[in-house]
């Protein structure tokens, strides 16, 4: 009996020679490593509009990995759509409509309903997807890899009608020849030729107090030195995964000026030494990954000692944010963030030290290059130095990306950036750091919007994603939202965050919550979470509990 069963397990491993002809054909020469396994379960999905068990059977025969270590990688990504054998295909069209904050707000729920009874035969399939990176167009729905921002069911049916399912095209951004005729790449140049000291970049930056603006605001400078002085080889690993509700930042500068990022990123490596670059790009933003693509084929013209640049594509999984989750899933692994010590800027990719830094921390390099660090920071206000980019999103009316100086007020940029509160509704609250970052009520209108000023307050600022509600919205349901957000973007790697999302789900769904469980259940998530993502879930929850207690 053993040994039949052991014969049908093996025989349903058994790659088909027709599928592993037909794949063999679609990758071509294709770099067949190890790292390369997320970057060959795109292509395959991109073509097939899914994963078949015969596909990836066949993908690990190519790459020389058990079915289970395929599986197990493509399981973990939201955006692999795998089909078992004997199970049916999805739909050739898929409508991803976004429910987080910002579009709950806008009338998500209402787009969804009517765009499932429209398609009710089951010929489209409709999805609730968490944050889509465009918040300030809120709603949002995605037809195939087209957004379509203010979405409409009219729009939407019109979308799926025409089969406008492909990425629009950035046709405005900055090329790389405009770039160069601007001035661009002379500091690279100057960097390459040892016209710039390397030491004096990098107290550049630290005299500019430039820190991390992808959310942990660690201090650029520092990272710099601390990396620059392991052993080599050393690589470079850009967070272009922003995936925080309610931050839009690197995917709006991405697509209006690239190549400031691009140079930014290569005097990093050269300062650093980094022989080898990652940039690791969300899977919502398809436009920008097209945009880059074409750009980086430009930059042969730059030099002939350019770093070795890769440009990865990630899957639908807020933790690879986290940059060691990111890491691992450079590496073609399931994004699982990893314990530490040790630090990634010494055991990073491939175990080797590692400079991790966000796409917008990178984008200000060559400005401040050009104009100093005085120039940086003679900006700000209350007390605060230096400039940041807000992403903002609710109910203004003028939502985007905000340039403003580092410390202004709430207050303030709703009124002087924009454009007020829109029609109708009256500033009741806000998310001064996404959805992690807690919540503030109205009344505290006055807080300095920063690093390090909002933590007596139990919130953070982060990325600089700022949500603003009204009146006609409630911080409970609202606060709910980012918990299940939480859930659904938890790894499962530790229990903690795992479970304790799940069970306080449950809990803010009562229409009376019960404080003492909730809040035994957050010193357990802060306490013994693995990384920040269950660290932080709990943070909404405790801010409606502090801030608005009469909504529970």
């Amino acid at each position: 009996m053993k040994a039949a069963i052991f014969k049908k397990q093996k025989k349903g491993h058994q790659v088909s020679k027709t599928h592993l002809t037909a794949l063999q054909a679609l990758l071509g020469d294709a770099d067949l490593s190890r790292d390369m396994l997320i970057e060959h379960l795109h292509t395959i999905q991109d073509h097939y509009g899914h994963l078949s068990d015969e596909n990836m059977v066949a993908l690990g025969t190519l790459m020389r990995l058990t079915p289970v270590e395929v599986y197990e990688v493509a399981s973990f990504y939201h955006h692999f759509d795998i089909v078992k054998t004997g199970e049916d295909a999805p739909p050739a069209i898929t409508v991803r409509v976004c429910e987080s904050m910002s579009c709950q707000m806008a009338g998500a729920e209402a787009l969804i309903h009517d765009l499932t009874d429209q398609y009710s035969q089951g010929d489209v399939r409709i999805q609730r997807v968490p944050c889509v990176g465009a918040c300030h167009e809120a709603p949002v729905a995605v037809v195939g890899q087209n957004r379509l921002f203010k979405a409409h069911t009219s729009t939407v049916v019109d979308a799926v009608k025409n089969k406008a399912t492909q990425p629009a095209v950035i046709a405005d951004a900055l090329t790389f020849d405009a770039y160069c005729q601007q001035g661009g790449y002379a500091l690279y140049k100057q960097v390459l030729a040892g016209e710039l000291d390397k030491s004096d970049i990098i107290s550049t930056l630290k005299d500019a107090s430039l820190r991390g603006l992808g959310g942990a605001g660690f201090p650029t400078g520092v990272k710099w030195d601390i990396v620059s002085k392991e052993k080599g080889p050393r690589f470079l690993a850009v967070n272009l995964d922003e995936g925080e509700p309610g931050t839009i930042k690197d995917g709006v500068y991405l697509a209006q000026n690239p190549h400031q990022f691009l140079e930014g990123m290569l005097i990093a490596a050269a300062v650093v030494g980094c022989e080898t670059c990652y940039i690791y790009l969300r899977d919502e933003y398809p436009s920008q990954r097209e945009l880059l693509q074409r750009e980086l084929a430009k930059l042969t013209q730059l030099a002939a000692h350019l770093p070795a640049i890769h440009l990865r594509r990630g899957a639908g999984a807020y933790i690879c944010g986290e940059e060691s989750a990111m890491i691992e899933s450079i590496e073609g692994k399931r994004g699982m963030p990893r314990l530490r010590p040790p630090f990634v800027a010494s055991v990073g990719i491939f175990n080797r030290p590692t400079l991790v830094n966000n796409f917008e921390t990178l984008y200000w390099v060559p400005e401040l290059l050009k104009k100093g660090s005085a120039w940086f920071t003679s900006h700000g206000a209350n007390g605060r130095v230096g400039l940041r980019s807000f992403s903002v999103s609710g109910r203004v009316n003028k939502p985007g990306v905000h340039l403003a100086p580092a410390g202004i007020t709430i207050q303030t940029l709703i009124d002087e950036y924009c454009g007020g509160m829109q029609a109708g509704h009256e500033f009741y609250g806000y998310f001064p750091g996404g959805a992690s970052g807690g919540i503030l009520p109205a009344t505290m209108n006055d807080i300095p919007l920063d690093f390090d000023t909002l933590q007596p307050y139990d919130c953070f600022i982060g990325s600089a994603a700022i949500i603003v509600f009204s009146n006609q919205d409630s911080a409970k349901a609202l606060a709910l939202n980012a918990m299940e957000f939480f859930k659904h973007e938890s790894c499962g790697q530790c229990t903690p965050c795992s479970v304790g999302t799940d069970k306080a789900c449950d809990l803010m769904r009562e229409k009376q919550w019960d404080q003492p469980k909730l809040f035994d259940l957050a010193d357990v998530m802060r306490d013994a979470s693995i990384c920040g993502l269950g660290q932080a879930a709990p943070n909404p929850m405790l801010s409606v509990i502090k801030h608005f207690p009469h909504e529970i």
